[in-house]
């Protein structure tokens, strides 16, 4: 359902409708073509979706020095899976997880406190996001995880279920990693269900500048991007009103 609302797809289907009304109604179906073609070039643009993506983020990254009272754990939020890759056998992380657990296995080795991750399965019958990243913090970054969450759905889910699991062993406060733009709702949802969890984002996007020629050239990396934006407001709204 949530692809509906992303684009391309919102784009194309708001094109599509307006090719369909042209002929009965050619002021609405131009303005529907025009909409979605329009929006489709607009969010491919780098200058578009680095400011979709900035306007989410925190300005700052971590500073461990600063860190008072000293954090108990590293909590890891799930991202994305990458489905049936053959190389590994099953289903695995994907690259936005993988942008995560680097960050997490950083911080690891930096202040030896053990790391908790949080995900459940991306599909009915595949491995839990927990356990995928589990596998790869041990296997591919030697860094062992000591807790996991493998039932969570959504950010809302990860930090209650989170908050259960590290309560259990008297983890009060945490270095909560997840993406930049992710992170103000990751935190509110950590205030919400009172996890006492300090901001370790990673994954910044740099704001293009207005005028370089690569900012204005569209490509399919900035229309992702874009789709990661609006998909983390619509995430802000929903959470607002639920």
């Amino acid at each position: 359902m949530d692809a509906l609302l992303m684009p391309p797809l919102v784009c194309l289907i708001a094109a599509a409708l307006g090719a369909l009304a042209w002929r009965r109604r050619p002021r609405l179906g131009r303005a529907l073509v025009a909409l979605g073609a329009g929006s489709l070039l607009l969010l491919s643009l780098p200058f578009v979706s680095g400011h979709l993506l900035a306007s989410l983020q925190p300005a700052r990254p971590l500073e461990l020095a600063s860190v008072s009272p000293p954090a108990q754990a590293i909590l890891v939020l799930a991202g994305d899976a990458q489905f049936d890759a053959p190389e590994y056998g099953s289903t695995t992380c994907g690259p936005l997880t993988l942008e995560r657990l680097r960050y997490a296995a950083h911080l690891a080795r930096a202040t030896g406190l053990p790391v908790c991750v949080s995900g459940g399965p991306p599909k009915k019958d595949e491995l839990s996001h927990a356990e995928m990243m589990r596998r790869a913090l041990e296997e591919d970054f030697g860094v062992a995880v000591k807790w996991l969450e493998p039932w969570s759905g959504n950010t809302r889910e990860n930090l209650r279920l989170s908050k259960v699991v590290l309560e259990k062993e008297g983890v009060q406060r945490v270095l909560l990693v997840t993406h930049a733009w992710h992170m103000p709702r990751a935190l509110a949802e950590a205030q919400r269900h009172g996890l006492d969890a300090l901001a370790a984002p990673t994954g910044f996007r740099a704001t293009p500048k207005f005028l370089e020629a690569s900012s204005w050239i569209v490509s399919a990396k900035a229309l992702r991007e874009s789709a990661w934006a609006l998909h983390e407001w619509f995430g802000r709204l929903w959470y607002a009103l639920a």
